[in-house]
């Protein structure tokens, strides 16, 4: 049988280890559901840097309780607070960072999408542009396109922007308007899904065709970490589905 010293820390380190999981599944759902649906956590990088930071988290913590968590000792609520801010500190930052980079557009510039990340986002832009894309929502990305360009002054002065800055037009919420202005242009540009088994296993490209019946031609989207493609129905007018195939 254990000791009462060994079931005690045994126990301490049950409850800290459930209540670092239930933590952990709800910061799961948020990153990878809400602000990353598949594939955009592998396009924009994050899904190492959060299993790092959580592994570290979920783990450190609890093992630091079985560690030091002793029945009579005199400072085990102070260790364990401590403990439990140092965790709760090192959540917060590793969260934040993910939260700031968080994709919150994908935008349509007239050949391909592009995803657009919260911190791409110059101030300036965002103040100068008109409801709903003067502020930054918590959801899931939504999809907008870029106004086409109508003048050589215009064509100019976004060269201009993005060379100067690095921040290219997609990342300027002043210039979206309606995906749905736009289909015209997106189904000149759109390309046979047959075009897919250049660059992707036919195989793939077979099950996930298959899996989108309704999709008709395909475009590419242009990510942080890696491209992949977007599925489209040219005939309803309809963005279909991201999916992990490589334009």
């Amino acid at each position: 049988m254990l000791n009462s010293s060994l079931r005690f820390r045994l126990k301490a380190f049950a409850y800290h280890l459930g209540a670092s999981v239930l933590i952990a599944l709800i910061s799961l759902y948020v990153v990878f559901m809400v602000w990353h649906p598949a594939p955009l956590a592998k396009v924009v990088g994050v899904t190492h840097i959060f299993i790092m930071m959580l592994g570290i988290d979920v783990v450190l913590g609890p093992l630091l309780t079985l560690i030091i968590a002793k029945k009579d000792k005199k400072s085990l609520k102070f260790d364990l607070a401590i403990i439990v801010v140092l965790q709760l500190m090192a959540f917060i930052y590793g969260i934040y960072n993910i939260a700031i980079s968080r994709p919150v557009y994908i935008a349509f510039d007239t050949i391909r999408f592009e995803v657009v990340q919260a911190n791409n986002i110059p101030v300036e832009s965002l103040e100068q542009a008109s409801a709903p894309y003067n502020t930054l929502g918590w959801g899931q990305p939504k999809f907008v396109a870029v106004k086409p360009i109508e003048s050589i002054e215009q064509k100019n002065n976004r060269l201009f922007v993005e060379l100067e800055t690095g921040v290219a037009p997609s990342m300027q919420p002043n210039l979206y308007e309606p995906i749905d202005k736009q289909w015209s242009i997106l189904s000149e540009q759109a390309k046979p899904l047959a075009q897919l088994k250049q660059n992707n296993k036919a195989s793939e490209v077979e099950d996930i065709v298959a899996n989108y019946a309704e999709a008709d031609s395909w475009l590419p989207l242009k990510g942080y970490d890696l491209d992949a493609v977007v599925l489209l129905n040219k005939n309803e007018k309809r963005i279909v589905e991201v999916v992990d195939l490589r334009p």
